[in-house]
């Protein structure tokens, strides 16, 4: 959501109504064709009668991400459950190390059951990490070691970008006055709707009898207009969305003066700086709250013969669910073991929906995604949501491999298009991170249907996040239908074929007024395309064991105990 974007435009909630005129049905735009019917999609009907007389052979996709439910009706046929493990006797049947982990594992837990949800930003860990260290003191730069020189940097400008953010206490106080406006609103239209629970589709049908009524009614239709929030919102998800938005805020308030608390080691209690200790967590992948990780599950995967809910993008695809994104920003450790865990349990696609600006345990990231690229599965990242050029920004996880002096050959990054029929009509999302060297491919991310905890619950979300899984299954797809091409190979045939505009259509750079040929933002120039990855595909001869040979990593993995 991007109510947090919304500051500037406070006093409209205030003074202004809008009208809203009647949307299309959003519901699987990304799977339709753009040629037939006039969206924006990866063509997935075109795919499949391309694929109708070949056999497909099951693939396990793992999902890096905050959970995921295992009762979702749409999602419980189609979860990876573990052969070797015998679930619920409280044992470890096939000594990998993790006991009961039936449909994955949970890094952000402990052996009783508890369970880490919400943590700080990266950037504020890095900050009080080294604070003693650096802060205030004469530094020789030319005395130090390269570990230490690049702790150093990092710190100073970690330390920059939380003492200049001048802003944060006056964004803090209109949130706080944006979400005083809704309580306030949403108390007036529960009394005269007779509902403790509404959702915006239920405002917009709703004829206020009272002026304050028709007034509640106009200010929360603007929000939604405003933070282009899906008709199926309810009241109560977008009091909980500003309220995690006020926290956070709150705490890059606090950061400046306050060093946070130590959520993790409250929690999960591991040596967090000794790599080796891994066998950490447990196996209750629906901690927390699992609507991310559900949401992208659905997009890759969602039961597509049931004849309820949605379609996902694969079928013949299992689930593996490795929780290791809690609310705030992931651990480097976390992912790195997550990675290490889906390659060593049979994924061939890792989907990682999540990032961040900080990385300060990156050699053990890059020493998992080279250990994938070695045993040939395919990573799929979000580029991110922060509309900035993610080949001058820094943005983790990501190909480059510092620790081995190499780019990834297995790692698809990916930024999030939207469509004509959306919103402001922009064909690249507004939101999105782009870049013309570490961005590979466009796939749609916005209003993109799917399913939610719950059980039976399904909604709109929108980000590079639900921009990756679209990706992550036309991988899976291709993984199962052509199950002898490396994962170099699909990634070839993911960003050889997408659809381009001509260079004289330009679309708006996000985060910007500029106008520029898609080229300019990512690598391939162009957006997902299922029927032509297939079909091209279809045209590849499987690689020979030498011209597939990914060494493995040769670099042992360090513990990074500098100022433990």
């Amino acid at each position: 959501m991007k109510l947090k974007m919304l500051l500037g435009c406070l006093p409209v909630l205030f003074f202004f109504s809008t009208l809203f005129a009647q949307q299309h049905d959003m519901k699987g735009w990304q799977l339709l064709d753009p040629a037939k019917d006039s969206f924006y999609g990866i063509s997935l009907n075109n795919t499949y009668q391309f694929l109708a007389s070949k056999k497909p052979k099951q693939v396990v996709v793992a999902v890096i991400d905050s959970g995921v439910d295992t009762t979702h009706e749409d999602l419980k046929n189609v979860l990876w459950h573990n052969p070797k493990e015998i679930p619920g006797n409280g044992k470890d049947d096939d000594g990998n190390g993790y006991v009961d982990d039936v449909y994955g594992w949970n890094f952000l837990g402990n052996e009783n059951g508890e369970n880490l949800s919400k943590d700080v930003d990266e950037r504020t860990r890095v900050y009080y990490r080294f604070k003693n260290q650096f802060s205030g003191k004469s530094i020789d730069e030319d005395t130090m070691n390269e570990l230490e020189k690049e702790q150093y940097n990092t710190w100073l400008k970690a330390a920059s970008e939380i003492q200049s953010g001048g802003n944060d206490q006056t964004e803090l106080m209109y949130m706080n006055m944006m979400l005083k406006l809704m309580h306030k609103n949403d108390k007036k239209l529960q009394d005269e709707m007779q509902k403790k629970v509404y959702s915006i589709d239920d405002v917009e049908q709703f004829a206020p009898k009272s002026t304050e009524g028709k007034q509640a009614k106009f200010a929360l239709l603007t929000l939604a207009k405003l933070a282009e929030l899906d008709n199926s919102m309810t009241n109560t998800e977008i009091i909980n969305e500003l309220d995690d938005e006020i926290e956070s805020k709150q705490q890059s308030v606090d950061a400046k003066t306050t060093a946070p608390p130590n959520y993790r080691a409250q929690i999960i209690g591991d040596d967090y700086y000794n790599i080796n200790d891994r066998y950490y967590g447990n196996s209750d992948v629906m901690a927390g709250d699992p609507m991310h990780g559900t949401h992208v599950s659905g997009i890759i995967a969602a039961q597509r013969d049931n004849n309820i809910g949605m379609q996902g993008v694969a079928n013949d695809v299992k689930i593996m669910m490795i929780r290791a994104v809690p609310q705030g920003d992931e651990y480097d450790k976390d992912i790195a073991l997550a990675i290490k865990y889906a390659v060593d349990n049979g994924a061939k696609v890792i989907n990682m929906s999540f990032g961040k600006g900080y990385s300060p345990e990156k050699q053990w990231v890059d020493e998992a995604v080279r250990y994938a690229e070695s045993k040939d599965v395919l990573i799929v990242h979000a580029a991110g949501n922060e509309a900035e050029d993610i080949d001058s920004t820094d943005n983790y996880p990501n190909s480059d491999l510092k620790a081995f002096h190499t780019t990834a050959t297995n790692f698809i990054t990916v930024g999030a298009s939207s469509d004509k029929h959306i919103g402001s009509g922009n064909i690249i999302a507004s939101f999105s991170n782009y870049g013309a060297g570490e961005v590979n491919v466009f796939a749609p991310g916005v209003k993109i249907y799917s399913t939610l905890p719950g059980g039976n619950r399904y909604g709109f979300l929108q980000g590079t996040s639900m921009a990756a899984p679209v990706v992550a299954g036309v991988a899976a797809l291709i993984r199962s239908y052509f199950p002898d091409l490396s994962a170099q190979q699909v990634k070839y045939a993911i960003e050889k074929s997408v659809v381009q505009l001509p260079d004289s259509v330009l679309v708006q750079e996000p985060g910007t007024n500029k106008t520029v040929p898609v080229k300019d933002l990512c690598s391939s120039g162009g957006f997902l395309n299922a029927y032509a990855a297939v079909q091209l595909a279809a045209t590849l001869k499987p690689e020979t064991p030498a011209q597939n040979k990914q060494d493995t990593p040769k670099i042992k993995l360090q513990n990074n105990i500098t100022n433990k």
